[in-house]
């Protein structure tokens, strides 16, 4: 393994996210701009790529898992997972969206309930809110995962198949070979996007957890107490990353799917029980009616920018996530079938992403449609109250709060947890056990980086800039397509085992 003083990936990466933080506190305003400018050249020329390429990945993985390389392992063929599948899901729903969603749950389908997706249909109506489910879902669902499971299962296959790493550059290696250079390239953009990526998830959610604060004990919204628990979550998730990913990550994510079941759990019988049914039922049915048109929605002749601000937003996002989330998911499903593996991703967070929409941004529905509160309203002046304004109006709220602080606490302590790692892999040849040491440098880089964008309010323009890098990134990931099927035609396809009976 090369010192990673040496390696050339973690030289550039960090020098590169040195230089943006400097420019980025120094001229927050200029950053923002030019950022803007980029993300808007990006998303409004290549917008139809966005579109068509996820919707391609989502078919492409489909065709896969029931087709006979479905019953490849990943892994030597004889192997098991490595993880109990509650623990599998857990580290899949943490790192993937997990403090996304607390944060989103509530927030988008009240979005689109207070400005909806359609010009001609009236705000804050049935209608209104019957559409916003149906895309909140259509957002949540699989598209949004087939991203992760495309460059997770080659990662994975490469990894545990063929005894390779699990850089980036490697699982493109049968499309564009060996070159230094290209390889390079290519590793440092996955580090780039990682790190930003990460630092802007941690700032929204200590925005968010300010928020909950304040609702709760009345702290103010200030730079000071965000930078308080910044400290904090820096100071438990080097903690936990010390104690490796078999303590500490998998400890951390069965917490957190076991707190997210019993908020679930608690909001769906205290909350409009039946309306939030009726609602993922319907939610459902408009999702896979709506697939096909919603996957290729544009409007190129009524205009408008909410298909850009929205859909084209998170596909981009999602990309521009892939190389982290895609190497924390293939580095947990070891053992597991391409085709297990494919449903497991695609199938399960999804469905659990669904049920979260519902229970909680139904209940928020079902209040300002049936008891005429102004969740809506509040949430269109601020999104970080969307959750804890909800909350008013159920039993217990300050418990409620209490629990989603805690529980969007421990979520961010397992992506930052997860993102040293993979970092640390990234800038260590793909070593599955990365040098402590290098796990401390990038989860300190990553707290200073969410700190400074925090005191300088920067961090919408290092978001933004972040996803300028899911244009090329969807480049890739059509190349790991045809990498992965030029590998696996030379594949053995396991035999049916026969049963005594059938003979």
């Amino acid at each position: 393994m090369k010192k990673p003083l040496k390696n050339p990936v973690f030289i550039i990466s960090s020098v590169v996210i040195f230089i943006l933080v400097v420019i980025g506190a120094m001229n927050p305003e200029g950053f923002r701009v030019v950022a803007e400018k980029l993300f808007s050249f990006t998303t409004i020329n290549f917008g139809w790529f966005y579109l068509i390429s996820v919707f391609i990945f989502v078919f492409f993985l489909i065709g896969l898992a029931i087709s006979k390389y479905g019953k490849i392992r990943l892994g030597d063929q004889d192997s098991k997972p490595e993880y109990p599948f509650f623990t599998w899901i857990g580290m899949l729903f943490s790192a993937g969206f997990g403090a996304g969603l607390v944060f989103w749950g509530v927030a988008e389908p009240m979005s689109h309930f207070f400005t909806t997706p359609f010009p001609g249909m009236e705000a804050q109506t049935e209608e209104a809110a019957r559409v916003a489910m149906g895309y909140s879902f259509f957002h949540w669902g699989i598209s949004q995962w087939s991203v992760f499971t495309i460059v997770g299962l080659l990662i994975a296959f490469l990894q545990f198949r063929k005894k390779k790493d699990g850089l980036i550059s490697t699982a493109v290696e049968p499309v564009v070979g060996k070159r230094r250079g290209v390889k390079t390239t290519i590793d440092s953009l996955a580090v780039i996007a990682t790190v930003m990526g990460i630092a802007t998830s941690l700032g929204l959610g200590i925005l968010q957890m300010n928020g909950g604060l304040k609702n709760v004990f009345g702290l103010p919204n200030a730079t000071w107490v965000q930078l308080l628990i910044t400290a904090v979550l820096l100071a438990v998730y080097l903690t936990s990353s010390s104690t490796g990913l078999n303590k500490g990550i998998k400890w951390l994510s069965n917490v957190n799917l076991g707190l997210c079941l019993v908020l679930l759990v608690f909001v769906f019988f205290a909350g409009p029980t039946i309306f939030i049914l009726n609602t993922f039922t319907l939610g459902i049915g408009d999702y896979i009616a709506n697939f096909v048109r919603y996957s290729f929605r544009l409007t190129p002749y009524q205009g408008g920018t909410w298909v850009r601000d929205w859909t084209i937003f998170y596909w981009a996002w999602v990309i521009a996530w892939s190389p982290f989330v895609g190497a924390f998911v293939a580095r947990v499903s070891r053992g597991r079938t391409i085709r297990e593996f494919v449903i497991g991703v695609m199938v399960v967070p999804p469905l659990i992403a669904c049920l979260w929409i519902a229970a909680f941004g139904g209940t928020a529905l079902h209040s300002d449609l049936m008891n005429g509160t102004n969740i809506a309203e509040a949430v269109s002046e601020d999104v970080t109250v969307a959750l804890f304004e909800t909350y008013q109006y159920l039993p217990m709220s300050d418990i409620l709060s209490l629990l989603s602080i805690l529980l969007i606490f421990t979520f961010l302590v397992t992506s930052a947890d997860s993102a040293t790692y993979i970092l640390g892999s990234m800038t260590t040849n793909g070593s599955l056990k990365p040098p402590l040491f290098v796990k401390i440098v990038w989860g300190f880089l990553m707290a200073a980086i969410a700190a400074v964008l925090l005191v300088a309010n920067g961090l919408d323009a290092l978001q933004t800039a972040s996803l300028v890098s899911a244009l090329p990134f969807t480049v890739i990931l059509f190349i790991f397509m045809y990498a992965f099927l030029k590998v696996i035609r030379f594949e053995p396809i396991p035999k049916r085992k026969v049963r005594k009976h059938d003979e």
